[in-house]
């Protein structure tokens, strides 16, 4: 497998988590406008896109495959739960 074929494949199996991590950020930002006025919807993405990678790798770490739905549930699971932290909980960024 040539370099630029690893770095796809390595793309490709990040891109689930980080597109999961921005469409959440986005429609969260439009449901709660108000309360997420303070946290930028950058952070919200990347905090919860780097979630779901960390699930991702921790479910190809203990399945030992790619791409099970074990993986993808708990993709989902660490997506959301990131989205709260960030925007809600105790990781919020308050508004000056």
């Amino acid at each position: 497998m040539s370099l630029l074929q690893q770095f796809w494949h390595v793309l490709n199996f990040l891109a689930p988590a980080l597109v999961t991590g921005a469409i959440a950020a986005a429609m969260a930002k439009l449901i709660w406008r108000r309360e997420l006025a303070g946290t930028g919807w950058l952070v919200l993405a990347l905090g919860a896109g780097l979630a779901g990678d960390l699930a991702l790798v921790a479910g190809l770490w203990l399945t030992g495959r790619d791409g099970s739905m074990v993986s993808y549930g708990a993709m989902v699971a660490t997506v959301s739960l990131a989205i709260w932290l960030l925007g809600f909980g105790p990781l919020r960024m308050k508004a000056p």
